[in-house]
């Protein structure tokens, strides 16, 4: 089992930041998702999740700044393994000029209504896609 964090971010629009995986990806290749990744050994969630984001997009959030929406197992058939990932989601006035692309092809911010047509990771359609009609995404959209 390995331990996953990703974060989501949510514009003013109530768009989102995804991240399209390149062919290099080792898990979820060529599929649209969240940013995150592996949580190190000794590393918490919460710490990881702010780190691959940073690596990720060059982002540096408070982790005061996150909520936790919630904590997942997902298969990855690349690894063969049930994984546990922790979901979290932040409100944020950035824009697709403040995101530098760390990993894969893009990372910008997307509208919800085309979140469902995308080829998502397993991440995101377990966590995404029920993130979207939550509460919490709500509050977050309305925040700025």
């Amino acid at each position: 089992m390995v331990r996953f964090a990703c974060v989501v971010l949510v514009d003013p629009r109530g768009w989102v930041l995804l991240q399209e995986r390149d062919e290099h990806a080792p898990i979820s290749p060529e599929k649209w998702g969240v940013c995150g990744g592996h949580v190190e050994d000794g590393e918490e969630f919460l710490p990881g999740a702010v780190r691959e984001l940073e690596e990720e997009t060059g982002v540096r959030l408070d982790p005061v700044d996150l909520h936790l929406y919630g904590e997942f197992t997902v298969f990855h058939p690349e690894t063969g393994s049930d994984d546990v990932l922790r979901f979290y989601a932040a409100a944020t006035d950035l824009t697709d000029a403040d995101i530098v692309c760390g990993e894969g092809r893009q990372i910008v911010f997307v509208d919800p209504a085309a979140v469902p047509a995308l080829d998502l990771t397993d991440s995101a359609r377990i966590a995404l896609l029920p993130f979207l009609e939550s509460d919490l995404y709500r509050k977050l959209a309305a925040a700025l």
